[in-house]
């Protein structure tokens, strides 16, 4: 099996040569199909090749999921580091086949897919990309997986979160804008008065994070 099948995925091609890529991932108990409205709410333009990738396990209550959960916050090693590692190939494949440098991606992702975001970009072992879009998720501490937050100063990063979240509570949202600021990042962030879910303000707040990140608000449409 080659690294581009390693995960089922959709795509979304741009409509004439690519910009550069969004890779989109999903939340805990979800899929591909998922999130692809945030492709278009994103990227109305189609200026990017969009990807969207399914989480590899299957677990309770069922739904694709990329690792287990016991603690909020720190993701079980023995599913979230092979999860990583496959996701890594994966990616590096995908735009590989896209013809897209990781310097003009950006990762965006919900839930888990926002922490699987964030190691994507953060991880000492992975190079520096475009930027990242987290809607309601945490910057993971797993043992045994190294984040390199002072070597993506700079970077720019929009933080989305709900103060009244049940699942993850708005409390990780501020650890993440705090942890990433101290380290020089380039954040921006925003809550809403609500659950779990994406709102709004932090879709739009997105959506400018990811055109300044690609200068994309510099390219004539």
């Amino acid at each position: 099996m080659s690294a581009l099948e390693s995960l089922a995925h959709r795509r979304r091609d741009a409509l004439g040569d690519p910009g550069g890529a969004l890779v989109v991932c999903h939340g805990r108990g979800a899929d591909e199909h998922d999130l692809a409205p945030l492709l278009d709410a994103l990227d109305p333009e189609r200026r990017l090749v969009g990807f969207l990738p399914r989480g590899p396990l299957s677990l309770p209550p069922g739904g694709a999921h990329w690792y287990v959960v016991h603690e909020v916050g720190f993701p079980d090693p023995a599913t979230f580091l092979p999860t990583f590692e496959t996701l890594s190939g994966w990616v590096d494949a995908a735009l590989a086949d896209a013809g897209v440098p990781i310097e003009r991606t950006v990762f965006a992702g919900f839930s888990q897919g926002t922490v699987m975001s964030y190691s994507l970009a953060f991880a000492a072992s992975r190079p520096r990309p475009g930027g990242v879009l987290a809607f309601s998720g945490f910057v993971p501490r797993v043992d045994g997986f190294e984040l390199d937050l002072e070597g993506r100063a700079g970077l720019p990063v929009s933080i989305a979160h709900g103060t009244h979240d049940p699942i993850i509570s708005v409390g990780f949202g501020r650890d993440a804008r705090e942890r990433l600021l101290a380290a020089g990042v380039d954040v921006a962030y925003v809550e809403e008065p609500m659950a779990h879910s994406i709102g709004p303000a932090g879709l739009a707040q997105a959506r400018e994070v990811l055109e300044r990140a690609l200068g994309l608000d510099e390219q004539p449409d």
